[in-house]
């Protein structure tokens, strides 16, 4: 005759299943958490090796942005031609007989007088003028035949003031500045703009806007 139900080894908890004491669930559930962390220690290491294996390709790095000079500013060479064409209302022809100049010219250009033959004509080497940084120009007078010239007595339209200084206060007015007002080299035929910028400001990489 069987046992009673409460005294087999083996007691039914859900229909048709075995009943599992806590005990051997607890211990079920320790083993589980053991297989699950070995396998995540496992594929985490297959990975470390797969990366050292195949290292991703290097992040190229976007270029530095260029602050080459390659001509004159916009806004000065917008305001050299107001120039040209409001002279040429007062009968006075000029010609921009500079403007934007690389570095290695304004060495060459600053040899001259020095280890070259010729007159000084600069007192800046390359990379110090603003000219370098396409910001100045320079000007001469054209007379009705054609001839080029620097002479600031000059008064070609006869209204009994010098052309020259005529060019240049008409270029104070369009912002320009002189480089006759300066005390310790004066450079007459030059006119630049700096935008508040010092020749120390561009050789650090600063430039002015391109627009007003």
């Amino acid at each position: 005759m069987p046992e009673p139900l409460a005294r087999q080894n083996t007691t039914v908890g859900r229909i048709g299943q075995p009943y599992v004491r806590p005990e051997q669930k607890q211990k079920r559930s320790r083993v589980m958490t053991s297989l699950v962390l070995v396998a995540i220690i496992v594929m985490g290491w297959r990975w470390i090796q797969s990366v050292q294996d195949h290292p991703a390709p290097a992040r190229e790095q976007a270029p530095a942005k260029s602050t080459e000079i390659a001509g004159l500013h916009p806004i000065v060479a917008e305001k050299a031609d107001e120039l040209v064409a409001q002279t040429g209302k007062l009968g006075i022809k000029i010609m921009i007989t500079d403007d934007f100049r690389s570095s290695e010219e304004q060495n060459a250009l600053y040899k001259k007088g020095r280890s070259e033959p010729g007159q000084v004509v600069t007192n800046v080497k390359g990379g110090a003028s603003y000219h370098n940084y396409g910001l100045a120009v320079d000007f001469a007078l054209v007379k009705p035949d054609g001839d080029v010239i620097w002479d600031m007595e000059y008064d070609g339209n006869g209204n009994g003031k010098s052309d020259w200084m005529e060019v240049v206060s008409a270029a104070k007015k369009l912002g320009f500045a002189w480089g006759g007002d300066w005390t310790s080299f004066k450079d007459y035929p030059h006119l630049q703009m700096d935008f508040g910028y010092s020749i120390k400001d561009l050789q650090n990489g600063k430039r002015p806007p391109a627009t007003e």
